[in-house]
């Protein structure tokens, strides 16, 4: 796979792209890229998908947005906006994962016709999420949510050659060898302008930087439950988010819905365990 470049609505991606036939969209996280997927476009590619894993707005080589927009409203216009560059009709899927699953929920809510199903992994509905927070040995996870909020955070995910990142995968994924995925993430948030983009993603979340109006439509669906029948997987030794903190994430899945956990697997769990998630994504968009 090699990286190509597409615009979508008025934003160049840089993208990874396998196979021909409905798009199967699948969208990364953080501390992340589009090479996340390299285990399961190929995969999709069988399956007879147009398997597209596009760098998020913000990491390189995808373009800095310049409106400054990294709410849930402007992730849903990307991923409705990549469907109409790519051709997608309704039978496309869309995949998402960490932040990728905020679009991948949302965008079902906002435009179900444009998505026959969904997958998420490692981040639960936002309905299931407020109770997490409140949850002690949670919040010690989450710390750096809280750091992004404030002027130290480029400081400190910058020192000592992003150290901070390899940090986040090791506690995360632990046992995993992430050398060469946090790689290729300082090479798309090197850049101070692409960092300070991922860190925005954070800062708009918790309010930060207020959305402005641009999507204000797609901010409103944003925070309503997916509309499409979904898988959502959770690795249970997940060390960002605890598998005790999504046991309810299953209540917030449309009807035709279901919730598998992959046992110890960490948040990187399509990275840690390939088959097993291939396996189930698969048989899944095959339903």
């Amino acid at each position: 796979m090699e990286v190509r470049r597409i615009e979508a609505g008025g934003l160049e991606f840089g993208y990874l792209e396998a196979g021909s036939g409905p798009l199967a969209l699948c969208l990364h996280g953080f501390p992340d890229t589009a090479w996340t997927f390299r285990h399961l476009l190929p995969r999709l590619a069988e399956a007879g998908y147009h398997a597209v894993a596009p760098f998020m707005r913000g990491y390189a080589p995808t373009a800095v947005p310049d409106d400054g927009e990294y709410g849930g409203g402007a992730l849903i216009a990307d991923a409705v906006a990549l469907h109409e560059a790519f051709g997608g009709d309704d039978r496309a899927v869309i995949i998402g994962h960490d932040w990728g699953a905020f679009p991948a929920y949302g965008a079902t809510a906002f435009a179900p016709k444009r998505w026959r199903r969904a997958v998420a992994m490692a981040v639960p509905p936002v309905g299931a999420m407020p109770g997490a927070f409140l949850d002690y040995a949670q919040l010690k996870r989450s710390f750096y949510v809280f750091l992004f909020q404030t002027p130290l955070a480029e400081a400190a995910v910058t020192a000592g050659g992003m150290a901070f990142l390899d940090g986040l995968w090791r506690d995360w994924s632990p046992g995993y060898d992430a050398a060469g995925d946090v790689a290729r993430v300082k090479a798309a948030l090197g850049d101070p302008a692409n960092l300070g983009a991922a860190l925005g993603y954070y800062r708009a979340m918790l309010g930060a930087v207020p959305p402005g109006d641009r999507y204000a439509a797609e901010q409103r669906a944003a925070g309503l439950p997916p509309a499409r029948p979904t898988l959502y997987l959770h690795g249970t030794a997940d060390g960002c988010l605890g598998a005790d903190a999504v046991k309810e994430a299953g209540a917030h899945l449309p009807p035709g819905s279901r919730m598998e956990y992959v046992e110890s697997a960490g948040h990187f769990l399509h990275l840690e365990r390939p088959d097993e998630v291939n396996r189930l994504v698969l048989d899944w968009l095959a339903g």
